[in-house]
């Protein structure tokens, strides 16, 4: 059953991807950040207040909270919104699909996760999967070149896979060691990270006088709370609740099959023709996740879930 909550958590999750790029026909990176994580950080935390289960949090809690929203809101989502203003959904998600190669390594130092020789060819190879995709330019990426072969909407993408992967290790970190309840926890990240990009937004962005484009504010409202909705409220505490049975390295290659969801979503949603590149990598990586899921089982990290490590 864990599974297959895992493919139903990333099949959903990819929805974001192109629903982001819709929205950003309205609007700006910080400024969708901002409005998202502070709307979804308002429900997680009333929602909390209203069931009277307000924890009382330590100083080196507030820290912690304080990391993970810099790390896995404000910079991960900023990073990633700038990226799909550039890039298609498909290649933003298949970037943001680096991040089992970066779970792997944090994992390493943060829970002592052993990292086998099997397990090293099989992050390996799939980070060859990896390669075509930035070889890989349309005309507009071109524009945007950085270095070698890589643009600066690329950059940005490895960034927010990276400050995102930082983020959930730190809410495993706060989850077992704070012991503060996963929806309080991510609330009060989102509040923060969501406070912190509108401010930026403010500084930054165009405010002439809003910076919502013109008789667009439905479309946008819409698209904010069904994204607010199914990512924020559903995915984000879906994910935590399965931090518990998996291991982040686990999840995050699952998350691999990801590409193959938004290009789908994308086709349907924004006209974009699926990539055979894509595809192809893809199919590479999950060689990969096969060969570090055995390992992982092997070792014994994948547990079953017990009746008192559910979620509140």
């Amino acid at each position: 059953m864990g599974i297959l909550l895992a493919f139903l958590l990333f099949s959903l999750w990819t929805l974001s991807f192109p629903i982001g790029k819709y929205m950003l026909q309205f609007s700006s990176p910080m400024f969708l950040t901002g409005s998202r994580m502070l709307l979804s950080g308002l429900l997680l935390v009333g929602y909390t207040v209203f069931k009277n289960k307000v924890p009382r949090i330590t100083k080196k809690g507030w820290l912690s909270l304080t990391i993970l929203a810099l790390f896995s809101i404000y910079l991960s989502n900023v990073l990633e919104f700038w990226s799909l203003s550039h890039l298609t959904a498909a290649k933003t998600c298949f970037i943001y699909g680096l991040s089992p190669f970066m779970t792997a390594l944090l994992s390493y130092i943060h829970f002592k996760e052993k990292m086998t020789k099997m397990k090293w060819v099989g992050l390996l190879l799939g980070c060859v999967g990896f390669i075509p995709i930035f070889v890989s330019k349309t005309p507009k990426e071109e524009l945007l070149q950085a270095f070698g072969y890589f643009t600066w909407p690329e950059l940005a993408m490895l960034g927010a896979a990276f400050f995102s992967v930082y983020g959930w290790i730190m809410l495993r970190l706060i989850v077992k060691d704070e012991e503060i309840p996963i929806l309080f926890a991510n609330g009060s990240s989102m509040l923060i990270g969501g406070t912190l990009a509108l401010l930026s937004s403010y500084f930054f962005e165009i405010w002439s006088p809003s910076p919502i484009q013109q008789g667009s504010f439905f479309q946008l409202s819409s698209a904010l709370l069904f994204l607010t909705l199914l990512s924020n409220v559903f995915c984000y505490n879906l994910y935590g609740f399965l931090l518990k049975k998996f291991t982040a390295t686990f999840l995050s290659l699952i998350g691999l099959l990801s590409p193959l969801f938004t290009s789908l979503h994308s086709y349907i949603l924004l006209g974009e023709t699926p990539s055979p590149i894509i595809f192809g990598s893809t199919f590479i990586v999950l060689i990969g996740l096969g060969i570090v899921y055995r390992e992982e089982k092997r070792q014994g990290y994948l547990l079953s879930l017990r009746s008192d490590q559910v979620v509140n």
